[in-house]
């Protein structure tokens, strides 16, 4: 708001950047709030692929809600740049769902490490700084109306969720039975 009229480079790279400070703030948490004795509750009425998959359903409900409202909030507040509106909120529902999914795995490794959220930041760095270029990125092209939106990218986008997926399956179980 204090820019008034960013460009749009600068209007996508805030947008990101803002949703990645929802995802941290909205989604982080899940695993962070949770005691020993509700972690033991949820131990003893299901599996650990099942709680790490609902999990990782309700957070990403969680992302697309706030990313709905977020880019609402930025087209009530700010010049509105995008040309294609349709394919720019699939990438955004996309890269939430992206986000989300990286961070509630991330808070399910830090919860188990004293609940120390810095651990989950310092580990997310690295995982989430190609995720938002790749993002950023894919976003540029809703911004003019003869750049088709890359597919490659959409699809690694899309393979590296699937991949966070599978990682929760595979290794939460470890980290269930401490």
């Amino acid at each position: 708001m204090a820019i008034e009229n960013p460009g749009t480079s600068t209007w996508n790279g805030l947008f990101w950047i803002i949703q990645l400070f929802i995802s941290i703030n909205a989604v982080a948490k899940s695993f962070l709030q949770e005691n020993r004795s509700r972690m033991l509750y949820y131990h003893t009425i299901a599996s650990p692929q099942n709680f790490v998959l609902a999990k990782l359903l309700f957070n990403s409900l969680l992302m697309l809600a706030m990313s709905a409202l977020s880019m609402f909030l930025f087209s009530l507040f700010m010049d509105y740049p995008v040309k294609r509106t349709w394919p720019f909120i699939g990438i955004t529902f996309l890269g939430s769902w992206s986000l989300s999914l990286v961070f509630t795995f991330l808070a399910a490794i830090a919860a188990k490490a004293q609940q120390n959220a810095a651990i989950m930041a310092i580990l997310g760095f690295p995982i989430i700084v190609p995720q938002l270029l790749v993002l950023m990125k894919v976003s540029n092209a809703v911004f003019v109306t003869n750049i088709p939106v890359p597919a490659a990218n959409i699809l690694l986008l899309f393979g590296s969720d699937i991949l966070v997926i599978l990682l929760a399956i595979i290794l939460f179980p470890f980290l269930w039975k401490d």
